[in-house]
């Protein structure tokens, strides 16, 4: 995807922990927990500060939060309290938060896209918005009717769960995170301001970066989106929680806003092409074989003709394609070159890729 930043000058650039988005990243890993194996300790230790009734409460609003986020959730002015934070999202008029909220079940923004009234008062939009979200599924179609039902008393739920999660277990987890991200963000406002837009976007994460020539953020995510930040400008959120995950606010009325993860950096985030080349790698039985043989251990183009009882040119082949993957990597013994598998490579692609290499 991309946003467009064509004339936006550097002042336009905004990076910035967000206490309300940190609480929400808090949310989808309690709410989500088995996407995050990596943070198990944090979720086991928040949901047992958070207690049943609590975690029972954030469920039954995941869809602010679980495969998706509420835009308003990810701020473009963040605020430097929780508080602030909410007051600024009670500022949003009822339709606003309706709408932005109804996007999370994939069924906002389509009456005004289709020159239909207010979803709180067209009855051709709601009968829409009930529709596309009965295509997701009962769930979502019961949270629909229940925000639709009474917006007012939702939002006001809403803000009083982020609130007594603030009080049983997120603040004492902001505390522990908000310098981390304050330096983070701090960090990349210095590359801004030393040596331009360039070189702090290419430092929020290997899959983001200024293409300067067409005056614009490229973002590596399978999805097709273009956005414009021109006249608003653009803010980046710094997360801990919400790692791994690379979120984008790109619904048209909002500012764009990236939100990237900070923990992990040493971490090999790889692009969408790449994970499709390494697919194509090993989309062929003698390369896997090759991988079995080489997660033993480095060998020799020779060596691994006599395993298979192939010819070493074929061989060779082979190992040129899984090495042009990132698949292998290439060390010397004395003359003779010798191959060893990547494998934290080859598990970031599945479990049941390396399993089927250890079988």
């Amino acid at each position: 995807m991309t946003i467009d930043v064509s004339g936006l000058p550097s002042t336009a650039y905004l990076f910035a922990p967000s206490p309300v988005s940190e609480l929400t990243a808090a949310l989808h890993l309690l709410v989500e927990p088995l996407h995050h194996p990596a943070q198990a300790t944090q979720i086991q230790a928040m949901s047992a500060a958070a207690g049943q009734d609590l975690l029972d409460r954030a469920i039954a609003f995941g869809h602010l939060w679980d495969k998706s986020c509420a835009d308003f959730l990810l701020p473009a002015r963040p605020g430097a309290t929780l508080a602030l934070e909410l007051d600024a999202i009670d500022d949003l008029d009822d339709e606003t938060w309706v709408d932005n909220v109804l996007v999370t079940c994939r069924c906002g923004g389509l009456a005004r896209s289709m020159g239909l009234g207010s979803v709180l008062a067209d009855e051709r939009a709601v009968e829409l918005a009930r529709d596309r979200a009965a295509a997701s599924g009962p769930a979502a179609l019961a949270f629909v009717d229940r925000i639709l039902a009474d917006p007012v008393k939702v939002r006001g739920e809403v803000r009083l769960l982020l609130e007594d999660c603030q009080d049983a277990f997120f603040d004492q987890v902001w505390r522990t995170l908000v310098a981390h991200l304050t330096v983070d963000a701090r960090h990349k406002t210095d590359l801004l301001w030393n040596h331009g837009p360039s070189r702090a976007v290419a430092a929020v994460a290997p899959a983001v970066w200024l293409d300067e020539q067409r005056q614009r953020i490229v973002v590596d995510k399978l999805i097709d989106v273009h956005v414009s930040a021109r006249g608003t400008g653009v803010t980046f959120l710094p997360t801990v929680l919400g790692d791994p995950h690379l979120l984008v606010v790109q619904a048209p009325g909002w500012q764009p806003v990236l939100r990237y993860p900070v923990a992990g950096r040493d971490a090999v985030q790889t692009s969408a092409e790449d994970v499709q080349q390494r697919l194509r790698a090993l989309d062929h039985p003698m390369r896997l074989r090759l991988g079995r043989s080489l997660l033993a251990g480095p060998h020799t183009t020779t060596e691994l003709a006599d395993i298979w009882d192939v010819t070493a040119p074929e061989v060779s082949r082979h190992l040129a394609v899984l090495r042009d993957a990132g698949l292998v990597t290439v060390e010397r013994r004395g003359r003779y070159v010798a191959y060893r598998l990547d494998v934290p490579a080859v598990a970031r692609l599945g479990a049941d890729v390396l399993e089927a290499m250890l079988r």
